[in-house]
């Protein structure tokens, strides 16, 4: 599974000893020591991953990812963080990060992210090379899910979605109604891959129901199933059931 690969670490040590371990596997690697460098090289080398250290000259990391989301550039992104608290970590899944990996890290551990994130990237490839042209847009009451276009909207207003939002979201909208596990949830994003916390679920959930709810602390559409996980349902079919 050789790749190209973007190494954007200002730590010259970190660098070169990513870069050790990638070429070993056969990647074909480039490495920048800046945020601003970074953007550069993933708009002209597109890049099959980058990783991205947070802390960095210029332009840190969570900069980096919200421009290339906002350009709609869907290549998988592993951050590298010195920031272990929750809300840090989880800032990076909120802007669009695929996965991140704490400092210090497991060079074994880091290496299997990668190959994860790379058989995500080239499973979902091969499914949109044998896909129908016009594959079936999703519908749950007010909500549209277009998995063509890669464009969601609700209640005829677009909805901005990363690239994890809208798979989950997309897996939820095939099946209204039906009860996804995180675990199941988690395997749209990864695969079954057991370093990836399904607390990663629970974020996109949360960011998708600001996006999605009206009330997102009430949400009518996208519900937990206690115990079990999350569905997506019609809230006025719902609403319909309950008076009935």
């Amino acid at each position: 599974m050789c790749a190209n690969v973007i190494i954007a670490e200002d730590d010259e040590k970190q660098a070169e000893l990513l870069r050790r371990y990638l070429e070993r596997e056969g990647h074909a690697v480039t490495v920048v020591g800046d945020g601003l460098a970074a953007l550069d090289a993933v708009r002209h080398r597109e890049p099959d991953l980058l990783v991205l250290d947070v802390m960095m000259p210029r332009a840190d990391g969570l900069d980096v990812v919200r421009v290339l989301r906002a350009e709609h550039r869907e290549l998988p992104v592993l951050m590298l963080t010195a920031r272990t608290t929750e809300d840090d970590l989880l800032l990076g899944l909120d802007l669009g990060a695929d996965d991140y990996v704490t400092k210090p890290y497991s060079p074994r551990e880091l290496m299997a992210r990668v190959r994860t994130l790379l058989r995500r990237n080239r499973r979902a490839a091969s499914a949109a090379e044998a896909a129908p042209v016009d594959a079936a847009v999703l519908t749950v009451g007010t909500l549209v899910v277009d998995p063509t276009r890669h464009v969601v909207s609700v209640d005829g207003g677009a909805v901005e979605c990363t690239p994890g939002e809208f798979r989950i979201l997309a897996a939820l909208a095939a099946e209204p109604e039906r009860v996804f596990s995180r675990q199941q949830l988690l395997a749209e994003l990864h695969g079954f891959d057991r370093y990836i916390s399904d607390r990663t679920v629970d974020v996109h959930v949360m960011n998708l129901r600001k996006k999605i709810e009206p009330a997102p602390r009430r949400p009518a559409r996208l519900l937990t199933v206690f115990g079990v996980g999350y569905k997506l349902t019609d809230p006025a079919k719902a609403a319909a059931r309950a008076s009935s």
